[in-house]
């Protein structure tokens, strides 16, 4: 790997020897266009990883090939050490790995309990064997449960998810994957047109998502929110991992210069 400014794993990832998702020469093209040119990515439990690079560098495409929408022409992805294939996004989702896009996929004419529980519904037995009703009261108080381990606060779990502002939307995402207990989170652009407030509501979601032990991806052009949340900053650039940076060690003008290409140099001081 060119330009790397620290080692594979971060003082700030999990102590843990392996990373719970790692993907080794991962190589996709679109007819004459290769997108993804032998890269390498990990993360690991307890760590948020930031994944930036400049329009058409292969974010999206490495995203979603994590994320089973797109199928590598060729290369490897390992989960807690164990190779895995993930051909569709139900076996990304067997496997632990959530993902929540821009557009969030959430049912503005629902509440936020029929979000979380959109397609997995509980149920209980009204007539054991016969019949089964919606078991409401149970999907309420996990989701109540879930909101609260993820410190979201809302005015209720029955308000619909049109009348929320867009933090609230966005952390309601988020919680719908941390229903199905995930051992990776990937979020796309996830304070993309929030507001200060917003913003800050779902980047201390981000914090709160790392405490509880998961691996945590974030793709973002906000280099301000990225060294905000992030432990590691991994750079695209042209289909290919450019850059690795450790956010302790690094600084903004660092991960810019690799984005566009460009070679950094430290100012120099003055001469007075």
């Amino acid at each position: 790997m060119s330009n790397s400014v620290l080692s594979t794993q971060s003082e700030a990832s999990s102590s843990s020897t392996r990373p719970t998702l790692e993907l080794r020469n991962i190589c996709k093209s679109f007819g004459g266009v290769q997108a993804l040119k032998n890269v390498d990515f990990e993360v690991y439990a307890g760590e948020v990883v930031g994944l930036v690079g400049d329009n058409g560098a292969g974010k999206s495409t490495l995203v979603k090939t994590m994320s089973g929408a797109y199928v590598p022409d060729s290369g490897e992805i390992f989960l807690n050490g164990e190779r895995v294939s993930i051909a569709s996004p139900q076996d990304a989702t067997r496997l632990g790995i959530e993902t929540v896009y821009q557009d969030l996929a959430l049912c503005d004419n629902l509440d936020v309990v029929g979000n979380l529980w959109l397609g997995r519904e509980a149920y209980r037995w009204l007539i054991p064997g016969v019949l089964k009703v919606l078991d409401e009261t149970e999907m309420e108080r996990r989701t109540i449960e879930v909101l609260k381990l993820l410190d979201v606060k809302i005015p209720s779990v029955r308000r619909p998810v049109a009348a929320l502002s867009g933090g609230q939307r966005q952390c309601i995402a988020v919680a719908k994957t941390i229903l199905r207990s995930p051992k990776v989170v990937l979020l796309d652009e996830p304070t993309a047109a929030l507001g200060v407030a917003q913003t800050r509501q779902v980047l201390n979601l981000i914090q709160r998502l790392k405490q509880q032990g998961l691996a945590v991806v974030v793709i973002s052009h906000n280099l301000h929110d990225v060294f905000e949340v992030c432990d590691r900053v991994i750079v695209m650039r042209l289909g290919q991992r450019s850059a690795t940076f450790d956010i302790q060690s690094s600084t903004s003008e660092q991960v810019v210069a690799a984005i566009t290409g460009a070679e950094y140099r430290d100012p120099q001081p003055e001469i007075l």
